[in-house]
């Protein structure tokens, strides 16, 4: 069990608290992550040389936590490219168009398709595969951009992730912790939660959503009117053999994709790296077909404009989470090395979430808050599952001592942790979206806020009751 909190502990507190202020004001928060950075490696070396290279070492930390999403968002970008060039994006978005008549319809359908492709392959993957083919769709159907992200990160990262019934990941590992043998003794319990979550989450979501058409109109109109011109131009133009071929191979490809996940059980990194390869294999294809020789330099420009964007819109993120990570458990020894503070190997964010539990009083309202408020401090790292362990362990030991129900407890520490930290509130958690959809992180979080808040809250309530 972790110790008390010591000056380590409480100064990553102090600039937690500063960045959120500085996130509330709607204002970068790389420069205050900087200085949090220094002054953390500075508390946890002694020195100013520790406090210099703690800046770096979290650079190098952060950069490798993201890579794997910087990739794959970066190829699929450079499909996306190809698939302009040669005219099969709109051969391949066509029959989609007649589903989404308007903004409405694309705000559920778009939710729908990625809570079920999320639901197999997890949330990254299905982002590359519904952001390739759905959303210019979803767009041109008068769904905004923002209002296309939104669908797709409270659906995909929010309902598919905090239930995760299919490949069961979250609810094995809290599972763990909480003392089952297996996910099966939580995925009945957490259903009512579950379900109480994501429909108010969404609904409220979609009344964002709606608010926005209004207030917006005039941006909205224009981003719509943009796209409305791309597509009548695509429209007029000749398409190629390598157009058609092209297009029939996308789906084909990805239906492929999540045949292979489901039949190989591919998930997590696998997945996402049968994604990103894909995207690949079909930018070489249109690529070639379309250019012949010359596409030894029209690849080159794809994947270099690819990665520019992937770089471009990380960079920020790689600062943020590098200070972040500092409270993980199993990042930050890696970054700051050995200090005379003790941490222990729940990490700050866990120990934070230890001391709260030492002085709450165990009855059902409180244990209950308590857990709701340890899920959501464990989720500020951005990963979601890095605090199921700590809210299972607490959960076992709060269901003794108050008399409550550790599965319903356990449940509504999951499905809060894995809304705040896996990418729904947090915004270096929610970046593959935002990326994918064009729009800013910090301004995608800030209109999740109010309807993933809701969400909690109504399944907080419901807890209380049954548990």
């Amino acid at each position: 069990m972790p110790g008390q909190l010591t000056l380590l502990h409480w100064t990553y507190i102090l600039v937690v608290l500063v960045v959120l202020v500085v996130m509330a004001l709607r204002r970068d928060t790389v420069l205050p992550c900087f200085l949090g950075l220094l002054l953390f490696g500075f508390v946890a070396k002694g020195t100013l040389v520790g406090s210099i290279s703690t800046v770096y070492n979290a650079l190098v930390a952060a950069g490798g936590v993201f890579w794997e999403i910087i990739v794959v968002i970066s190829v699929v970008v450079a499909m996306s490219k190809a698939l302009n060039d040669v005219g099969a994006d709109y051969l391949v978005m066509r029959p989609a168009a007649r589903l989404m008549v308007n903004a409405h319809v694309a705000y559920w359908v778009l939710g729908i398709m990625m809570t079920i492709i999320a639901l197999f392959v997890w949330p990254s993957p299905a982002v590359a595969l519904i952001g390739a083919i759905m959303l210019p769709v979803a767009v041109r159907a008068g769904l905004p951009s923002i209002g296309a992200a939104m669908a797709m990160n409270l659906f995909g990262h929010g309902v598919a992730l905090s239930g995760d019934y299919v490949i069961q990941g979250a609810p094995g590992i809290t599972a763990k912790a909480a003392g089952y043998p297996d996910a099966g003794g939580l995925l009945g319990p957490s259903f009512p939660l579950w379900l109480v979550a994501s429909v108010v989450a969404t609904v409220a979501g979609y009344f964002v959503v709606r608010r926005s058409l209004r207030e917006e109109a005039e941006t909205h109109a224009e981003e719509r009117k943009r796209f409305a011109e791309e597509e009548t131009k695509a429209a007029k133009r000749h398409f190629t053999f390598t157009a058609y071929l092209v297009a029939v191979l996308v789906p084909l490809a990805l239906v492929l994709d999540v045949a292979a996940m489901l039949v190989y059980k591919l998930k997590g990194g696998d997945a996402t790296a049968l994604v990103g390869g894909t995207a690949a294999f079909i930018m070489l294809v249109g690529a070639i077909g379309q250019f012949g020789t010359d596409s030894l330099e029209k690849i080159t420009d794809y994947v270099r404009d690819g990665f520019m964007f992937g770089i471009k819109i990380f960079a920020p993120v790689v600062v943020i989470g590098g200070f972040f990570f500092l409270g993980s458990g199993e990042i930050m020894p890696n970054i700051v090395g050995e200090t005379p503070y003790t941490v222990s190997q729940a990490g700050i964010l866990g120990d934070v979430g230890y001391a709260l539990a030492a002085i709450v009083p165990l009855t059902r309202i409180p244990v209950a808050v308590l857990q709701f408020i340890i899920g959501v401090i464990t989720g500020l790292d951005g990963s979601g599952f890095s605090g199921l362990p700590l809210v299972g362990s607490l959960a076992q030991t709060f269901s003794t001592a108050a008399q409550v129900n550790k599965a319903t407890l356990a449940s509504l520490g999951q499905i809060t942790t894995i809304w705040v930290g896996g990418g729904t509130l947090v915004p270096w958690g929610l970046i593959p979206v935002a990326a994918i959809c064009g729009v800013e992180p910090f301004e995608l979080a800030r209109r999740n806020f109010w309807p993933v808040m809701m969400g909690l809250v109504a399944m907080l309530v419901v807890a209380i009751i049954i548990m």
